[in-house]
């Protein structure tokens, strides 16, 4: 224990220091416990401090201003505020994050708890909120859960709660089973690109062949290619938010940005659709919607959707053909490195996947030797 002239410090069995002091014959202490010892002294040169220009007030003053703060913020107030404000160690949330909290936010906790007064959530009405979710989406149940347990977090912070309500213990994961790769047969490839508009086609092709993503094909522009170098320049993408509509902004992360050579056989069908449909501007799309802005995603769907089904293929999305050629990539023999630089991953985790897919290939090679081993 430490007594210096106003209050004392003494250090705590869980390691954390404890600050109280004396005034007016009644003991007071800190509302908290201190990681350090001069976070504590610090807390009580405050107190001292208050006390010396007659602004003191008594800790059972301070909690019932305190309730009666609280009591009048309701949650939906201080969660717009939050999203507002919200910011990462990154900077400010990305559009689509945003987006994505906005929607957990209106379908899925305010129903709950918009009306509520944030000090009046207790740990019961969070496991009961929780329960009633649907379980048969995981992966949105625990978004939900984990967004409202940082929200409140952020309220603990701001001192309009004591201590969180968010107290389920694994309830913000989710666990996956293993990544199952889906991939289009080269034969039904063919039939999915001949069964979208001409304007479209190349755009299921670029998908497969340079493993672009969704939003980074439908920003696409002319200036992006470079035939002569065969690659395409992909520095930007394009995401859709409910609020902004469509937004432009840079890739993911800096493995984002990335040249990715063509593959020699769609470089002429290339050109032919940069001659057939896309403006003589360098800032003209690819792939444009007919009104001449950015492809929506619901336009893209309703083609595709007529066009997997012609090709006998109901269960493939478009992602579904970045994983075809990143797979054809790993049979190729590209390595960890090489499928990263091509895909834009900032991690080997995601690339493996289609290295363990072309590992399968191992029992193939290995019974081919066999045959070759009986002999003609």
């Amino acid at each position: 224990m430490a007594k210096g002239n106003f209050g004392t410090v003494e250090r705590l069995p869980s390691g954390r220091w404890r600050a109280k002091y004396t005034h007016r014959g009644r003991r007071c202490s800190a509302p908290t416990t201190f990681l350090t010892a001069a976070e504590a002294g610090i807390w009580l040169s405050g107190e001292q401090t208050r006390i010396v220009e007659g602004k003191w007030k008594s800790p059972e003053h301070l909690a019932a201003e305190q309730r009666r703060r609280t009591s009048k913020v309701s949650f939906s107030s201080y969660s717009s505020t939050w999203l507002d404000k919200r910011r990462t160690r990154r900077g400010d949330l990305s559009p689509r994050t945003r987006d994505e909290y906005r929607r957990l936010l209106d379908h899925h906790i305010l129903p709950r708890f918009g009306a509520m007064p944030i000090s009046a959530i207790t740990a019961d009405d969070v496991y009961s909120w929780y329960n009633a979710l649907d379980s048969k989406t995981p992966t949105q149940q625990a978004h939900a859960y984990s967004l409202l347990a940082t929200i409140m977090a952020s309220a603990v912070a701001d001192g309009l709660l004591a201590a969180t309500p968010c107290v389920i213990p694994g309830a913000g994961s989710v666990t996956h089973a293993d990544h199952v790769v889906i991939t289009a047969r080269p034969h039904e490839l063919s039939a999915i690109v001949e069964a979208l508009p001409e304007r479209l086609r190349m755009m299921a092709l670029l998908a497969c062949w340079t493993a672009l993503r969704f939003g980074e094909l439908t920003e696409l522009r002319r200036g992006d290619i470079d035939l002569s170098g065969e690659v395409i320049r992909v520095r930007r993408g394009v995401v859709r938010t409910r609020e902004e509509g469509f937004v432009v902004k840079a890739t993911k992360s800096n493995a984002g940005l990335r040249d990715v050579a063509l593959p020699p056989h769609v470089i002429e069908p290339l050109r032919e659709h940069l001659r057939k449909h896309v403006g003589a501007a360098p800032t003209a799309l690819l792939f444009p919607a007919h009104h001449g802005g950015h492809l929506a995603p619901s336009t893209w769907s309703r083609h595709w959707h007529r066009a997997r089904e012609a090709a006998g293929r109901s269960d493939l999305h478009l992602h579904d053909l970045r994983h075809t050629g990143l797979t054809m990539l790993a049979h190729a023999g590209a390595t960890v490195r090489e499928l990263m630089d091509v895909a834009g991953h900032s991690s080997p985790a995601a690339a493996l996947r289609y290295q363990h897919v072309a590992d399968g290939r191992k029992h193939e090679l290995a019974a081919r030797l066999s045959k070759l081993a009986d002999g003609p």
